[in-house]
């Protein structure tokens, strides 16, 4: 998914938000380019009830996708109520024509866990796809896991969701934690494993397969 991703404190007890992920391979030094060109159309646009974020995808990207596009909003919303997107959508896609190489996979999906982090200081994401899970089990000791240890996850986005629409890989599901950077995960990975608390409570979201996991660098968000 997402981390997408994504920076917004909505309530996910109130509403279920959901999510459109476009990976895209990005022109040769073209990633400014396309900040700006976001900026040139669509800067005075405010999401409704959601938000938009651009991320560079790191290690594990696949088919040389070099970055991801990024909108959530909440189920049953228009993102776009009151704004003119039919003038600015167009403007924003055939400048984006100009520095994407290719487009990538387009998935859909839903956050059913999210905890809202600070990406100024985490904006690092790992996020882990998933398959062969039972999702209620999953998603109760998934929520233990991140409650017991809070202190450790302060400040960083925590999130499990659901991919529904052109599944990667046949994953249905994944995870994602924000950090400072790679070793900063690495740090919290070593904690995590040396801790039988841990294991014990990420043993309780039951059994599944992570079909990959990969990194991504929250460049740009709006909301």
């Amino acid at each position: 998914m997402l981390i997408a991703s994504v920076a917004f404190a909505l309530n996910l007890s109130a509403q279920t938000i959901v999510f459109n992920v476009q990976e895209i391979k990005a022109k040769d030094f073209s990633q400014s380019d396309i900040e700006a060109a976001y900026e040139t159309c669509c800067a005075e646009m405010k999401p409704n009830k959601g938000g938009f974020a651009f991320q560079q995808i790191g290690k594990g990207s696949d088919d040389g996708m070099t970055h991801r596009l990024v909108w959530y909003w909440e189920m049953g919303e228009d993102l776009w109520k009151g704004t003119n997107v039919e003038e600015k959508a167009p403007l924003w896609w055939n400048q984006m024509g100009n520095y994407v190489e290719e487009w990538g996979s387009l998935s859909s999906g839903r956050m059913l866990s999210w905890q809202p982090g600070v990406f100024e200081k985490n904006p690092f994401g790992h996020i882990w796809n998933l398959k062969g899970i039972n999702e209620s089990q999953f998603k109760k000791g998934h929520d233990n896991f991140v409650k017991e240890f809070s202190s450790d996850f302060e400040g960083r986005v925590v999130g499990f969701g659901t991919y529904d629409i052109n599944r990667p890989d046949g994953a249905t599901h994944w995870v994602a934690v924000t950090g400072k950077d790679r070793m900063d995960h690495l740090m919290l990975t070593d904690k995590i494993s040396k801790s039988s608390k841990a294991k014990k409570l990420l043993s309780e979201r039951g059994p599944g397969e992570v079909v990959k996991d990969f990194e991504v660098e929250i460049l740009k968000t709006k909301q």
